[in-house]
């Protein structure tokens, strides 16, 4: 199994979900992070990927927990006829 281009969408819709959730525009997330209004804009598009350490910038400069980020990414990725038992309480 390979990762298709709109699987990588749902970081993107996910971060933007949470930009939205904390009432920042993306051009204040841009100015907060020293990125151009344009790099929110390509990732929340899909347009970019997103590492695992912008991931955590991103929510960090949000003031969001990733947890509930990831886990929604993880719910959205993971059919729920694929997933397999949590070790993690």
């Amino acid at each position: 199994m390979w990762i298709a281009p709109r699987e990588h969408c749902l970081v993107g819709e996910c971060l933007e979900s949470a930009r939205k959730g904390a009432h920042v525009t993306q051009q204040e997330l841009a100015s907060r992070l020293g990125k151009p209004q344009s790099f929110i804009s390509s990732y929340e598009n899909g347009q970019r990927r997103v590492d695992v350490l912008e991931f955590l910038t991103i929510l960090h400069v949000l003031n969001q927990d990733a947890l509930p980020v990831f886990m929604e990414i993880r719910r959205r990725f993971l059919p729920a006829t694929d997933e397999k038992p949590s070790p993690y309480p």
